[in-house]
């Protein structure tokens, strides 16, 4: 067993246990393989492993995997999405998990494909992070409704970066409490750092890089 397939076992096996701890069913948690930077060879290791959701964040580098890699993988775009290659990503990707803008909206809608779309919730309103203002949701989440390329599926948050994962519990709680106000039912929150308390919050998607493939380089 590779080092990947030990560590998708131990993540595994660690949301099977959160989830049966908090009164639910592992099924109901996707684990996204954050591969980026990560190379072919190492997202064959974890496909060979059973795994099937990978996350991706740059354009160029997510096409050339795309390319290679069998075709009943579920890619996730979970970066920055810059307008002006908005079209581009809703061809190559499932989900999308970063919408924030009606521009963007505006560029999906050209892709001859629907996308999965999750918007970006800027909770603790950090100005180095991407996503929209809590008070903004209800208005921007009706503004998606008039894109039928884009089928809203739930809200995506990233925690604050800290060693302490009970520090991002309260913006979790928080983007579950905005998912019941604009009637979605995923959301996209956990990291390899704080992914347990996600899930304990309700989390349908975390989001696990470096505790699968190791650190970035």
């Amino acid at each position: 067993m590779t080092s990947i397939a030990r560590n998708l076992a131990h993540i595994n096996g660690r949301t099977a246990q959160v989830c049966r701890e908090s009164g639910r069913e592992p099924g109901e948690v996707t684990l996204i393989a954050v591969s980026k930077t990560f190379s072919i060879e190492d997202i064959q290791q974890a496909y060979i492993a059973g795994q099937r959701h990978f996350g991706e964040s740059r354009l160029q580098e997510a096409k050339l995997k795309i390319e290679a890699l069998p075709e009943d993988i579920i890619w996730h775009f979970i970066g920055h999405l810059q307008s002006n290659k908005a079209k581009k990503v809703a061809e190559l990707f499932d989900m999308v998990h970063a919408i924030e803008s009606e521009s963007q909206l505006k560029e999906i809608s050209k892709a001859n494909r629907q996308i999965q779309g999750f918007i970006e919730v800027n909770i603790a309103k950090e100005p180095q992070k991407a996503g929209i203002w809590p008070e903004q949701l209800d208005e921007f989440a009706k503004s998606v409704l008039h894109y039928p390329q884009v089928h809203l599926t739930g809200l995506m948050t990233i925690g604050p970066i800290t060693d302490d994962p009970e520090l991002a519990r309260r913006y979790f709680r928080e983007l579950r409490n905005l998912a019941i106000q604009v009637g979605v039912e995923k959301l996209s929150m956990g990291m390899s750092q704080d992914f347990d308390v996600a899930i304990q919050e309700g989390a349908t998607h975390v989001r696990v890089g470096s505790a699968i493939f190791g650190v970035r380089d």
